[in-house]
This record gives structure tokens, C-alpha cells and sequence, in this order.
């Protein structure tokens, strides 16, 4: 069958339920006489006359009527498949995966899932969790989340949360019978547990403003681990003095399993981002993660 014997067979349909080549030349917006050209040409290339057209009606011929009894069906499917599709554009489905470090996987994401349940039903969300930097498109993944806007040129970033302050933590068992840290010189003095960078090792430095100056300390540890969340329950256990996101450990400070140390050398960092490939066309159930996590972060 060739693309325009469909066309025109379509077009046949809506001729004999109209019973009028005026009214179906306005559902397909055509006019009248291209409308019975292209029925005359369809007549002819199968060989027999499907309407008997009169100054005052038109109508299937007996052959018409049997093709129209065949072609009915066939059109109501094309035309269910259609409102199909149609529905799941305008409702997201489908698997969205996302490849973030766990720090946005327990704050921006976790915190979100019921919603996402609540408003989009038919989404899977897939989470891998990597605190190194990986490549998403070679990895099979839809995107990203990092901290920090400054990511590859090909690449859309979308603000999720607002700025991070650090925390230096340690539980209060820890520091009885400690000197008091008024400095970040004084942690010399004190165990600490860092966190090292998952792909090239290196140790997360610390950083203070002091003096209105940025200073770093290279803290000299005595626990290292690549698992954020690991070292935060090191700390809990009250095995030294850690650097972490005041946002990652809020709820222990508020509980008192944890004090901040230094909180007015705390220092400002980087938001979390989504990013994913500037793409001109996003699924619809991308998007609704994207407007679902992006929800409430102060731009």
C-alpha cells in the first residue's frame, strides 16, 4: 500500500460518514475540488467507484460500503493509538535515571520521591549514587546532579537547592576533656575524619574564613572514607572532629548528637545542580522530574 492510498482512504471514510464533500473538505482542511480529485484518483487506482455523487448527496457505492466496512475498524484502532500517545504525552511515564552523589540523593531527592509517586504515577525514578565525576550520556544516564553550576558546555544546569555553609561537627562525648577549638589552627590537637575525593583520592580541604580571609587547613586524619554518609556517622559515634555540610547534619544538631565548632568561620558553598545534555526536546517524564526537584530551590 503506498502513503497516499491511506491518506485517501482516510479521507474516503470521513466523505461517507459526512455524506458531504463541503463538510469533509473543512475536517481536513482541504478544499472541495482537491478533495474529489484525490477521490478520483483513489477510484481509479483500484479500479471500481466508491461514492455515487449527486447535485444534492453523496454516498457509498455497494463496493464503498464494503470497504468502508473493513476500513472502519482499521481507522478506530489509528485513531485510539493516537489518543494513546496523546495521553502519554500529557501524562509522564517511563524510567528517568539519575546519577547524583549521595549528599543530593539523601537532601534533594529522597525528600521528594512521595511526591513524585503523588503527582506522577506512572514515573520510575532510577538513582545511582557516584561521588565521583562520570560522563552520564556514555553511562546511560538522562542526568546528572553536582554542586556547582560550571559544568560541560553541552550540558543544561538546573538550580536545586539554595547554597550550602559548612560544619565542623564532633559529638559532645568526643570533646569533654578536649581544649576548646577557637581556632582552626586547634584542630591539630584533634582526631579528624575527612572525606576523600572517590576518583583521584585526594582529601576535601577545609575551608574557613577567618578574618574575613579564606583559609584552608590540610587537616592530618585519622579516618579517611569516600562515603559521606559514613563519615557522618563517624562522627556521631564520637570518633573525632569532621567537615561537613551544615545541611547534612541538621537534624543531628538540632537532636544534639552533634555541635558545630567554629560556626562563625563557617563558609559558603556551591549549590546542587541537575544538569542534563541540551537536548531540544525532553521526555515528559524528565521534565517532571525537573520541575519536581527544581521546585522551592531559591534562585
Amino acid at each position: 500500500m503506498k502513503r497516499e492510498d491511506i491518506a485517501d482512504l482516510m479521507a474516503f471514510a470521513i466523505i461517507a460518514e459526512e455524506r458531504s464533500f463541503t463538510r469533509a473538505a473543512v475536517r481536513l482542511g482541504l478544499s472541495s475540488s482537491a478533495l474529489s480529485h484525490a477521490i478520483r484518483l483513489l477510484e481509479e487506482r483500484l479500479g471500481t467507484k466508491l461514492l455515487n455523487r449527486t447535485t444534492r448527496s453523496v454516498a457509498p457505492t455497494a463496493a464503498g460500503q464494503r470497504l468502508l466496512a473493513r476500513l472502519s475498524p482499521a481507522l478506530g484502532e489509528i485513531a485510539e493509538g493516537l489518543d494513546a500517545l496523546a495521553d502519554e504525552r500529557d501524562r509522564p511515564s517511563g524510567t528517568v535515571r539519575i546519577n547524583t552523589h549521595q549528599s543530593a540523593a539523601f537532601l534533594h531527592v529522597i525528600p521528594k520521591l512521595p511526591a513524585l509517586r503523588h503527582r506522577y504515577p506512572d514515573v520510575v525514578l532510577d538513582l545511582g549514587i557516584d561521588d565521583g565525576m562520570i560522563d552520564i550520556v556514555s553511562a546511560g544516564f538522562d542526568a546528572g546532579i553536582r554542586h556547582g553550576r560550571h559544568l560541560a558546555k553541552d550540558m543544561v544546569a538546573v538550580r536545586i537547592s539554595s547554597e550550602y555553609r559548612s560544619a565542623l561537627v564532633a559529638a559532645p562525648n568526643y570533646l569533654n576533656g578536649k581544649p576548646p577549638v577557637r581556632s582552626p589552627s586547634d584542630l591539630l590537637e584533634l582526631d579528624c575524619l575527612a572525606w576523600r575525593y572517590p576518583t583521584s583520592g585526594a582529601l576535601l580541604k577545609w575551608d574557613f574564613i577567618q578574618e574575613g580571609q579564606r583559609i584552608s587547613v590540610e587537616a592530618e586524619p585519622v579516618f579517611t572514607t569516600d562515603d559521606m554518609e559514613v563519615l557522618v556517622q563517624a562522627a556521631v559515634s564520637g570518633a573525632g572532629v569532621a567537615y561537613l555540610l551544615r545541611e547534612q547534619v541538621a537534624t543531628h544538631l538540632e537532636s544534639g548528637r552533634l555541635v558545630e565548632l567554629l560556626p562563625e568561620m563557617s563558609v559558603e558553598h556551591d549549590a546542587c545542580y541537575l544538569y542534563y545534555p541540551d537536548r531540544r526536546q525532553i521526555r515528559p517524564a524528565m521534565r517532571a522530574v525537573i520541575d519536581l526537584l527544581k521546585d522551592g530551590a531559591r534562585q
